[in-house]
């Protein structure tokens, strides 16, 4: 079979370097050819690609998009408006890997998908969720070999889970020994019962009131700085949708939820700005959520 004569440079096959140049037009120029190289809408002759260093497939890669860059800039994130996405899944660490599932599955009702070490790497991570990773959000808890605690920080927030019944689940987490942060009692727009709960980390979780549906795993909270501003990049960067946003005078904040769809059916965004806060500690217990 004869050799395609061009080749599709895979994401991060070429990594640009950070410049500190005066010059938005030139950082700009760079993020569209990295963009458009690496999803494939530049293609790279192999001639021009073996044996080459890097500056020298930047020039060759440069030359070829041209026409591509006269594109208007708001182009480039496109892809955003065309791709199907959902959340698929938070990640972050945890001090006892094998107390931290039994948790979640006695007191959560979730299920171990999925359990993997990786020794060379000193660390051991696992799935857990209410249903298959191919079509429902799940947790990735990982635990590093000999760390037993972490700093959460005030950045994170806290998981939603939906339960048909708040005051029995919290019967149930207490009866286990679990942390009971709020008691069950109405939400701050009364539309429901809620509680909130930690884990043995400490991670809270939030227990909302409601009906069967197909994702019980179904809110991330993150506190915020500038409202707006959070709100504009989740829209434009990975196409989120704001689904509502509401004003609490009374707790001092305003929160607004995103995500690819309704509530009642896929996991959500809540971003919660509180009043005056304009920073927050990340710690290092939290690391990220995946689309």
């Amino acid at each position: 079979m004869a050799m395609a004569s061009s080749l599709m440079l895979p994401a991060a096959a070429i990594v640009l370097p950070y410049t500190t140049s005066s010059s938005s037009s030139s950082t700009s120029r760079r993020f569209a050819l990295f963009h458009l190289v690496t999803t494939g809408a530049i293609v790279l002759p192999k001639s021009q690609l073996f044996g080459a260093k890097e500056s020298e497939l930047f020039k060759v890669a440069e030359a070829n998009a041209v026409e591509k860059l006269e594109q208007p800039e708001q182009n480039l994130f496109d892809w955003v408006k065309n791709d199907n996405r959902r959340f698929l899944h938070a990640v972050y660490r945890v001090g006892d890997l094998d107390k931290t599932i039994k948790f979640y599955n006695e007191c959560l009702g979730m299920k171990l998908l999925r359990k993997r070490d990786i020794p060379e790497d000193r660390y051991t991570n696992a799935f857990l969720g209410y249903g298959p990773e191919n079509s429902n959000f799940t947790v990735e808890i990982t635990y590093n070999y000999g760390v037993d605690n972490y700093d959460i920080g005030n950045g994170f927030g806290h998981f939603g889970v939906a339960v048909e019944d708040v005051a029995k689940t919290i019967d149930l987490i207490k009866a286990k020994g679990g942390k009971v942060t709020r008691e069950p009692g109405p939400s701050t727009d009364g539309s429901t019962v809620i509680a909130f709960i930690e884990d043995p980390d400490g991670y809270k979780f939030e227990l909302l009131e409601r009906k069967p549906g197909p994702e019980p795993l179904c809110q991330v909270m993150l506190q915020v700085g500038d409202l707006d501003r959070a709100i504009a990049f989740y829209q434009k960067a990975v196409g989120m949708k704001l689904l509502r946003e509401r004003d609490n005078p009374e707790n001092k904040n305003t929160v607004a939820i995103m995500g690819y769809g309704p509530e009642d059916k896929n996991t959500v965004l809540e971003l919660t700005y509180n009043y005056g806060v304009t920073n927050y500690d990340k710690g290092n217990g939290y690391e990220q959520f995946s689309v």
